[in-house]
């Protein structure tokens, strides 16, 4: 197909009324009076950010739910994307087929349908970005920088699944891939990998964040690190219990094969889940409502003065060392 045909056939039909049936330049956004918009991007190349025989339409799911995992931190809706699609010699129509029906898919669930963007050759790797837009009451976006000393800090689902996931295809640490391959059921195998392939953007959670958070991120490169992130944005330490950090049946049973899995699933990345600071007296009230929405939330820690420095605590109650904090591409 020509450039002009793969986008008639393949994207505009999943175009919303902002993007104008993807026929012109651009795209138009109509927020409410009383709305701000947010916006983020993310870009995720072959070989770094996803492996290139994966699905295509995991790949699909993956590029826009990294996004909207961003968007569900700020407690915005989503309203809509663009998509940049570099594509390598070789690259199908078939193949063009399955991605396209993924991401149809993808932005039909979370309700973000497509703008517009852009489709050109590389001669390197797949490569994809996409630029996500949402909006919140004015006024009303959620900082990563609003923490304030006695909040309590949550996440959402469960921690580590992801990275786990990742290491059962390549070696994360020396060993641990053979480890967790030799020891996991197919089963839990299964539950991590598609943790890995498949993100889960907790937009469900919106009501219950813009009611009683007072900051929020998303965790995408390795807990520990984005901890640290966000309290130094906040200016802020606090007290994290690594014990009470939520990890799913099959990551615990993957920390019985080797030890070394729990330092992997706090600081490996890809997890996509939400970290929040509530008040105090509002976290009956935040845990009430999340339930509501059906994600589950787990405090793991307490917000102090910056004096205080930030103390990672074992299951034990002794400090914890780690050789990374994150994912980091430089």
């Amino acid at each position: 197909m020509t450039e002009d045909e793969l986008i008639a056939t393949l994207f505009a039909p999943l175009a919303g009324p902002g993007g104008l049936g993807l026929k012109d330049d651009a795209a138009v956004l109509s927020p409410g009076p009383d709305e701000d918009v947010v916006t983020t991007v993310d870009a995720l190349v072959a070989g770094v950010h996803f492996f290139p025989d994966d699905p295509p339409e995991a790949i699909a799911a993956k590029v826009l739910g990294v996004n909207l995992s961003d968007l569900a931190a700020k407690a915005a809706a989503p309203a809509g994307f663009l998509l940049a699609l570099a594509l390598p010699a070789g690259s199908t129509e078939a193949w063009l087929e399955v991605f396209a029906r993924g991401l149809g898919v993808a932005a039909a669930r979370h309700g973000c349908p497509l703008l517009g963007g852009d489709t050109v050759r590389t001669p390197g790797p797949l490569t994809l970005s996409v630029t996500v837009f949402g909006t919140v009451p004015r006024g009303r976006m959620l900082p990563r920088t609003g923490l304030r000393p006695g909040d309590v800090l949550y996440v959402s689902g469960t921690i580590g699944d992801a990275a786990l996931g990742l290491a059962l295809r390549t070696e994360t640490m020396p060993g641990l891939s053979a480890a967790l391959n030799a020891g996991l059921s197919v089963e839990a195998q299964a539950v991590l990998s598609d943790r890995y392939l498949y993100p889960r953007p907790r937009l469900a959670l919106r009501p219950a964040l813009r009611a009683h958070a007072s900051a929020g991120m998303d965790v995408s490169d390795g807990l520990v690190g984005d901890l640290r992130k966000m309290l130094a944005a906040s200016g802020a330490g606090g007290v994290i219990r690594l014990g009470a950090v939520p990890l799913s049946d099959a990551a615990r049973n993957a920390v019985a094969c080797d030890p070394r899995a729990w330092a992997e699933a706090l600081t490996g990345g890809d997890d996509y889940e939400l970290l929040v600071g509530v008040p105090p007296d509002a976290t009956a009230a935040f845990e009430a409502d999340a339930a509501q929405a059906g994600v589950a939330v787990t405090a793991i820690g307490t917000v102090g003065d910056l004096v205080d420095g930030i103390a990672l605590l074992d299951a034990a109650g002794q400090p914890a060392r780690f050789v990374r904090g994150s994912f980091q591409h430089f």
